[in-house]
């Protein structure tokens, strides 16, 4: 059961934001955001809270300002950035999730955006208590390296500056980037980099019907990585 709460932005607006409480003894807190086509109650969304929280993981999911507003364009970058950091300010003054390990990330446009925040902490961000001094790693559900059809525009520059261990779970027929693409930059970035594949998946992890594989075994087997990475760099 979703726990839903208020979070306060600057200017005073706010969005929502979902808890979904670990069904066991939690190893960290995961901050997901969702990507540029569905808010945080897509079943992707829901469907990755629900099967994270009942493997260990106390999981957080936001709307953005736009879909908060029932909008489908996304807000430029500086308020996707500020609203995430907003609720990772939430998070950090919680007194059950502020003292866990921390994880950011997302689904595409929302992990790209956390990769964003993990590239340049604020000044604000530095001391003991904030959501930075309990960060240890990223998860990125398709990382959007480059738009379809456009695959000498990647965004990968910022990365470079991220010292946290990142997984990257990437569908292999990803058309925002497959796994080969990616593995080209990961391999000469500083930070420890993991890539799991889904194999035939897309950029939502669906493969096609012919494969035989159901969408409930690739929750189950992605979500089982997700969780074992996150509970080995916790216990770092």
């Amino acid at each position: 059961m979703a726990d839903e709460r208020r979070v306060e932005l600057d200017g005073g607006t706010a969005v929502t934001a979902r808890r979904c409480e670990a069904g066991l003894p939690p190893v960290a807190t995961l901050v997901l955001a969702h990507g540029a086509g569905a808010n945080q109650t897509s079943e992707f969304m829901a469907g990755f809270a629900a099967a994270l929280a009942a493997r260990g993981l106390e999981v957080v999911t936001f709307n953005f300002p736009f879909t908060q507003r029932g909008k489908k364009l996304p807000d430029p970058q500086p308020v996707l950035e500020s609203c995430y950091r907003s609720v990772l300010a939430h998070v950090a003054a919680d007194p059950t999730l502020g003292k866990l390990p921390l994880f950011i990330g997302g689904k595409s446009l929302g992990g790209r955006i956390a990769s964003h925040l993990a590239a340049s902490r604020d000044v604000d961000e530095s001391g003991s208590g904030t959501w930075w001094d309990r960060l240890r790693g990223l998860v990125f559900l398709g990382y959007p390296l480059h738009a379809p059809g456009k695959a000498q525009q990647v965004r990968v520059s910022h990365l470079a500056r991220i010292d946290h261990p990142m997984l990257f779970v990437q569908g292999s027929k990803d058309a925002f980037g497959t796994p080969a693409e990616l593995r080209v930059f990961l391999e000469v970035l500083p930070a420890p980099c993991t890539l799991h594949v889904v194999d035939g998946g897309d950029h939502s992890f669906a493969v096609p019907k012919r494969s035989g594989v159901q969408a409930s075994e690739i929750l189950r087997t992605t979500s089982d990585a997700i969780v074992a990475w996150t509970r080995l760099q916790a216990s770092r």
